[in-house]
């Protein structure tokens, strides 16, 4: 049996360094995406002129403004990220301390409290995230890489 956690550890450790040195060929294919986007963008700012505001920008500025916001909204994705998923553990752990007392029914109503609070939770946090670029009449899904 030790043997089988030592190898398991083994490539877990080996697949982190892995990840961690193609992590930058990622991260500049990524930011390549991203700068074609805004080019993009922009382009459809300048023929639509729909939204006076970003029209009247000269293109360093509008560029400026749409690299900024695509970088903020893939920040606070990933920090939208990591508090759903320490809220999950938080749930979990207080799901398996509610069943405890009570067995599999408090369980399960444990764990259906823990998703409802995370979905309302995950949607805060998506409105927050979205809200101030819409207020500027930056469409957000045309900044987004998946």
């Amino acid at each position: 049996m030790p043997v089988i956690i030592e190898l398991i550890l083994a490539v877990v450790l080996i697949g982190a360094v892995i990840s961690y040195f193609t992590r930058s060929r990622r991260v500049s294919e990524r930011q390549a995406m991203t700068e074609r986007r805004v080019d993009a963008y922009i382009e459809t700012i300048r023929r639509e002129a729909d939204k006076p505001e970003l029209a009247a920008m000269s293109d360093t500025e509008l560029r400026d403004l749409l690299l900024s916001s695509a970088h903020n909204l893939k920040v606070q994705s990933d920090r939208r990220m990591y508090f759903l998923f320490g809220g999950v553990v938080i749930a979990l752990i207080g799901a398996i301390m509610v069943a405890t007392e009570d067995g599999t029914r408090g369980f399960g109503i444990a764990l259906l409290i823990g998703a409802l609070v995370l979905y309302g939770f995950n949607e805060f946090l998506g409105r927050q995230m979205i809200g101030p670029l819409e207020q500027k009449g930056i469409d957000v899904e045309r900044l987004r890489v998946e």
